[in-house]
């Protein structure tokens, strides 16, 4: 199973790496997440410079496709060939957003009615989009998420990696990477937080 993690230009850094650096434990069990871009090169928001892993027409075959976020989203909203690269399909795909990334799941019409996760400088630019903003850090609706604020991010890969290998996978993960001492207390918020998030729309 193969992860996009789109990262555009401007992007953040803690976005992009949490949630593809938390999935990339699980590559033995045969999920594997790749930074996505839709240029060789991309800069992040503080000037690091990283080398794409895959094309953007990777997203099209992945099996889950997260967006991450950066101080550009907008323009990438506002560039129809930028998202013209991005035909998901969420009837196949596991779709997430961090942060700024559900104003490109907005542009893609891929929301209906369904309320959203984001940082406190994008919600003003949902909400003028017509999105209602939720006050968690996490929600999900069948094969579409959206996280809030950057350390989220942790949530929709716990989210990612429930619902391709199992609750355990995901425990695993979030122990091993816990702060020495807060192991039990980070599984059980992140776990929380996706089974609250999950758990709204029943």
């Amino acid at each position: 199973m193969q992860v996009a993690v789109v990262t555009f230009d401007g992007f953040n850094e803690l976005d992009s790496f949490i949630a593809s650096a938390l999935i990339n434990r699980c590559r033995k069990d045969g999920l594997e997440a790749f930074i996505t871009t839709p240029t060789p090169v991309v800069t992040s928001m503080n000037g690091v410079e990283v080398t794409g892993q895959r094309p953007m027409e990777f997203v099209t075959e992945a099996d889950v496709v997260l967006i991450g976020s950066g101080v550009k989203t907008r323009d990438v909203v506002a560039d129809d060939r930028l998202i013209s690269m991005l035909p998901l399909d969420p009837a196949r795909q596991l779709i997430g957003s961090q942060c700024s990334g559900a104003l490109v799941l907005a542009r893609l019409g891929l929301l209906g009615g369904m309320p959203v996760c984001t940082d406190m400088k994008t919600r003003p630019y949902a909400e003028a989009a017509g999105v209602t903003v939720l006050d968690v850090p996490f929600h999900a609706e069948g094969n579409i998420a959206t996280a809030g604020g950057c350390l989220a991010s942790q949530y929709l890969a716990t989210w990612v990696i429930t619902r391709t290998l199992g609750e355990d996978a995901a425990c695993g993960v979030l122990d091993y990477v816990a702060p020495v001492g807060e192991n039990r207390e980070t599984v059980e918020r992140a776990m929380r937080a996706v089974h609250t998030g999950e758990a709204a729309l029943r």
